[in-house]
């Protein structure tokens, strides 16, 4: 079934972030900045655009229902979803689309979405347009993975569009990005999305990486006969001590990135 994924509020929001994180990957600040200016715009807490990926976000991650719930969580999500203003929604996304093509250029819009294949059958749940077999089957496939061990969007097969739009996002992102980290990874991830949710998935994210970093730090510290790594260690463990007192800035993420690194490096010599 076609599907116009400028008029998919999650595929927007996931083109953003996926150009954000290649921004944040390349060390390139104004473009940067240029993006998490319009995530704020369009997806900041009290933005109809922001209510709606709730819905979307409802549906892809939930995981581990009996599946009778996860029918009834579908069946209700539909129902607040038709309640929107869904005028007000086209109208935002309409000036979403323009403002992204002005500041960030046409060109985000070939970006590879993993997930794509997942947004669209949600869309298609959303729509009045779908016809009824098709929808049956796409809410089939959404309790499915809401009743297993997968969220939705790891259990959807993603093949890309087509092989201008993946040799693309392979060129521009993927071998950077796949050089990281798990953990690594997941820090990015969670930045990105601070710049809508006001920090709030970061901020627990970080109280438990950064407690489990500490840890790690410490003992290496303890262990180390070489005076200068001890003291190098030290200092990075004041400076997580310290790091609750101020915003996390793009230093604080280079430096915990390079911490991760440096941990895993250390759990391997042991």
């Amino acid at each position: 079934m076609k599907h116009n994924k400028k008029r998919n509020t999650a595929f927007i929001y996931e083109t953003l972030t996926n150009e954000l994180t290649q921004a944040i990957i390349k060390k390139d600040s104004s473009r940067k900045q240029k993006v998490v200016t319009v995530i704020k715009q369009f997806f900041n807490k009290e933005s109809i655009l922001a209510e709606e990926l709730q819905f979307y976000r409802v549906l892809l991650e939930t995981k581990h229902l009996h599946e009778p719930v996860a029918e009834r969580l579908l069946q209700e999500t539909k129902a607040a979803h038709k309640r929107l203003d869904h005028e007000t929604i086209f109208a935002a996304q309409s000036e979403a689309i323009g403002t992204i093509n002005k500041t960030l250029g046409k060109m985000v819009w070939a970006n590879f979405v993993p997930n794509f294949k997942s947004l669209a059958s949600v869309n298609a749940i959303f729509s009045n347009n779908t016809p009824v077999k098709k929808k049956v089957l796409f809410e089939q496939s959404i309790v499915d993975g809401m009743s297993s061990k997968k969220s939705i969007n790891e259990s959807f097969h993603m093949v890309a569009i087509d092989n201008l739009t993946y040799n693309s996002f392979i060129k521009r992102f993927n071998n950077k990005y796949e050089e990281l980290l798990q953990e690594q990874k997941e820090l990015l991830n969670r930045y990105i999305t601070s710049f809508a949710d006001d920090g709030l998935e970061l901020r627990a994210y970080l109280n438990d990486e950064l407690a489990r970093l500490k840890e790690q730090i410490a003992c290496a510290a303890d262990a180390s006969d070489v005076p200068l790594l001890q003291e190098k260690l030290e200092s990075l463990l004041e400076y997580l001590e310290e790091f609750r007192k101020r915003d996390f800035s793009d230093e604080d993420l280079s430096k915990v990135l390079k911490t991760q690194e440096l941990v895993r490096e250390a759990s391997a010599h042991d």
